[in-house]
């Protein structure tokens, strides 16, 4: 079992191609059962770091495919991220 707040300091890694895709921010939870249906992560900093820019990502629970210490491995396909950017 994991608690949010330790989720929220992990990376989030794409097992295709390894990229970081960022923090997550929340979680999206089914409230007729109680599950987990999705993570959001937190768009990037651009600009110094100080602005977000682009839009954060949603990624269904079932891509989620494993959890280490310290990432969080899941299972896009590249080419297909801005799919999951929350629109």
């Amino acid at each position: 079992m994991i608690k949010a707040t330790q989720l929220a300091t992990k990376d989030i890694v794409n097992l295709k191609d390894g990229a970081k895709l960022g923090p997550v921010k929340d979680l999206h939870i089914d409230l007729e059962t109680g599950r987990v249906v999705a993570l959001v992560l937190q768009a990037p900093r651009r600009y110094f770091g100080l602005v977000r820019s682009g839009k954060d990502m949603v990624i269904p629970w079932e891509l989620v495919k494993k959890f280490g210490i310290d990432t969080v491995l899941v299972d896009l396909e590249p080419m297909d991220r801005s799919y999951y950017e929350v629109k």
